[in-house]
């Protein structure tokens, strides 16, 4: 049960960290114009595990400086909690410092603590030279490894692909991928767009885009198409509610507070 809450948890951040993307198509205005997030954005998300209220995800974005250059900060923080933490407790830290105007990350950390699992890792990545040198702070080891272009970590990709990806608008059913490096392997995360929906939320009807994020099927999973995921058809294109079919039980993230976007958050009227 303790390896299918640890990657039940890595979903929640990808949920959280990957999947919002822009459409824009207006490629003539400025870098600058085209971001939809800016410094001071700030999300939480509620978690469900069947019938628990189980847990907190926040994400925050700050200005800063990393050697001297400036950067955008992003920290993720998870938790579980009420009964839930009596019987496994987490205590999720991660951070990417991201290019404010490439969006490429230059320095990743996640600092965990699962049930008893552990982890604590940094990554520098090396865009020039196409490599991340990742540090295991928890027995001192060190190793490099080949990256593809424009590689994201967890949580730059989610200020990645809401800024750039894709450059047109998706037709019903068609696919996507993103190139991602997490631990110490190279992914290729694929989603398929379903279409737009009007979802009730606690905020009132949202109209957002539907997706089926690829995942493997097993004994976490009930099937490779068990995860559902909205975004918000606007001009922040945020995570805003995701359902999953587990192996054992379902699972259900809704956004729960966010503050200082940048784009108005839009509520659909009948």
């Amino acid at each position: 049960m303790s390896i299918q809450k640890n990657k039940i948890w890595i979903l929640l951040w990808m949920a959280i960290g990957v999947f919002g993307f822009s459409q824009s198509d207006e490629t003539h205005v400025s870098l600058e114009k085209q971001l939809p997030f800016k410094a001071g954005e700030w999300f939480e998300f509620r978690i469900h595990y069947g019938f628990f209220n189980a847990s907190y995800a926040t994400l925050e974005l700050s200005q800063d400086t990393l050697n001297g250059v400036p950067v955008l900060h992003a920290k993720g923080y998870g938790t579980t909690t009420g009964l839930t933490r009596w019987f496994f407790k987490v205590e999720d830290y991660y951070d990417t410092y991201f290019d404010e105007k490439k969006v490429v990350p230059y320095w990743f950390v996640r600092d965990i603590n699962e049930g008893g699992y552990t982890k604590n890792l940094e990554i520098n990545f090396d865009h020039d030279q196409n490599l991340a040198h990742v540090s295991n702070l928890e027995n001192n080891k060190k190793g490099s490894f080949e990256i593809a272009d424009n590689a994201q970590d967890l949580l730059s990709a989610f200020y990645y692909l809401r800024a750039f990806y894709p450059e047109k608008k998706l037709k019903q059913n068609e696919s996507f991928s993103i190139n991602m490096f997490f631990d110490y392997e190279n992914y290729v995360f694929k989603m398929k767009f379903l279409g737009t929906e009007n979802l009730d939320t606690k905020f009132g009807k949202i109209r957002c885009m539907k997706f089926r994020p690829y995942v493997q099927s097993g004994r976490v999973f009930r099937a490779q198409e068990s995860v559902t995921l909205w975004i918000t058809d606007d001009g922040n294109k945020i995570p805003i509610r995701l359902k999953a079919d587990l192996a054992i039980g379902s699972i259900k993230v809704d956004l729960e507070k966010f503050k200082n976007l940048k784009a108005p958050f839009e509520i659909q009227f009948d």
